[in-house]
């Protein structure tokens, strides 16, 4: 029988009020958790930098910077990694001998003699100084351009041609050419009036980012000649690059300067553009250019090339004048979906980590492969096996249609020398020998380019399809040659 007392409605009556204010002291105390945690979370993002060392424009050495900002130090060590994704990585393997057609294609070239997968940006310098083609083949000192933090060198430079020091940007574009005129020796070897070498780090810190704001900044001299050429190119549409469309429809009162005009998410791509592109040497002076005059596609910039009468080398078989595609990915990713969606390089290859409440940037710049979680799947909600077959399976078309283009290209070479033992006249191979060129220049193109066809799927079949065409309209120009029926 139940306790008479328990029952009545005063009683069920406090019962209720006990339960309510338990309920409400408890939810009053995890809402003023929730409030406390909350409040320590944004003081942490706010106070996550702390001032320890006094960064200048003369802060190169990038662990001075990880003292005020060790978690993107600590990503940026982590380039010394090597991994090996189905196309490409970080691992130094002789490409030369994985695919022994190129020692053809490249025959009379330093690139035929050696030629290597990049390794991470921690080994821009060292592998730059142990490769063959800089060893044993003469090389100027615009070959460090892009594989150390050149900038002191230039400063340097341009202060002992008299260019002040409150004029940092003169001072860097003199230095710029100076430097690029040197023998690669020479310029590896500069330093300062105390006899410190000016040339010590690959790629660093202050070369993406103002030393007093963490900014970001364009600094490499090729960059900011090569985006001023490419905005005057008016029948060009860039919009992946708004702020050059917008430079175009003003008044023009000055020339486009990234540095003013390029929004932060701009600049997320275009500090990686300053090294990652296609480029030239432009005599008499070995002038590091960027050849963006007439646009960014395969076909603009060698139209610039035939404009300028540019040839790399000849080829020692065929007798072309032939072009080398340096690594264009910037070129390439322009004609890609995901510049087109505003995805900057740094969004799949630097993506960003947190630490509580601090987020910041990975600097463990690597294939996004290796990393698909925050990579990929920040934007594309499938499975990671699902994200990484489909990648594959963009790069194994667009190998397999590289390897066809090889092949008719190699086939190309021999017949044309074939043709010169048979005695056929050098002005009738003019016309294939141009055609091995554009053929090549193709195919090296999408060869050179580190994503195996994935920043523009379309862009790279479409280009190499014009190789394999390009190659095959040469041996039926050889097959016109009135010596063919020898």
């Amino acid at each position: 029988m139940s306790d008479p007392v328990n029952t009545t409605p005063a009683a069920r009556i406090r019962a209720a009020y006990v339960f309510t204010f338990v309920v409400a002291a408890g939810l009053t105390v995890g809402v003023l958790a929730l409030w406390r945690n909350i409040m320590t979370r944004k003081a942490e993002a706010l106070n996550h930098v702390f001032q320890i060392a006094e960064l200048d424009e003369n802060t190169v050495d990038p662990a001075e910077w990880g003292k005020n900002y060790p978690r993107q130090y600590d990503s940026y060590r982590r380039t010394v990694d090597t991994a090996r994704t189905r196309h490409g990585g970080s691992e130094a393997f002789q490409k030369l001998d994985a695919d022994p057609l190129w020692r053809v294609l490249f025959k009379g070239y330093a690139f035929a003699v050696d030629y290597r997968e990049e390794r991470g940006h921690a080994y821009m310098l060292q592998d730059q100084e142990e490769t063959v083609r800089v060893k044993d083949f003469p090389q100027p000192g615009a070959c460090l351009h892009c594989h150390c933090s050149i900038i002191p060198a230039y400063r340097a430079m341009g202060r002992k041609a008299g260019v002040p020091d409150d004029t940092l940007q003169a001072q860097v574009m003199s230095g710029f050419a100076a430097v690029c005129a040197m023998p690669y020796a020479e310029a590896r070897a500069l330093s300062d009036d105390q006899g410190q070498k000016l040339i010590q780090h690959p790629v660093a810190c202050i070369d993406c980012h103002d030393p007093k704001t963490l900014g970001l900044r364009v600094t490499r001299p090729g960059l900011l000649n090569g985006l001023r050429e490419l905005a005057k190119a008016d029948g060009t549409p860039l919009p992946h690059l708004p702020s050059v469309m917008r430079w175009r429809a003003g008044k023009r009162v000055r020339d486009y300067d990234v540095n003013l005009e390029a929004s932060r998410q701009e600049l997320r791509t275009l500090v990686c553009a300053q090294c990652h592109v296609e480029y030239y040497f432009k005599k008499p002076d070995q002038r590091l250019t960027y050849p963006w005059h007439n646009g960014l596609r395969a076909e603009q910039i060698e139209a610039y090339y035939d404009d300028v009468h540019h040839v790399d080398w000849k080829h020692a078989d065929s007798g072309s004048p032939m072009l080398k595609a340096q690594h264009p990915e910037f070129e390439l990713w322009s004609q890609g979906i995901h510049a087109r969606s505003g995805v900057a390089c740094a969004d799949c290859h630097m993506p960003y980590m947190r630490e509580g409440a601090v987020k910041v940037s990975s600097h463990h710049v690597r294939s996004p492969l290796l990393d698909p979680a925050r990579a990929c799947q920040t934007c594309h909600r499938h499975p990671e096996q699902e994200l990484v077959a489909r990648v594959e399976t963009i790069q194994d078309r667009t190998q397999a249609l590289m390897l066809r283009a090889e092949e008719v290209t190699v086939a190309l070479i021999h017949e044309i020398a074939a043709a010169q033992r048979t005695g056929t006249a050098s002005a009738d191979l003019e016309a294939a020998r141009a055609l091995h060129r554009r053929a090549q220049w193709r195919l090296d193109f999408i060869a050179a380019e580190n994503s195996m066809g994935f920043h523009a799927a379309q862009e790279a079949a479409r280009i190499l399809a014009e190789a394999i065409d390009f190659a095959h309209r040469g041996r039926l120009a050889l097959r016109a040659t009135p010596s063919s029926d020898r």
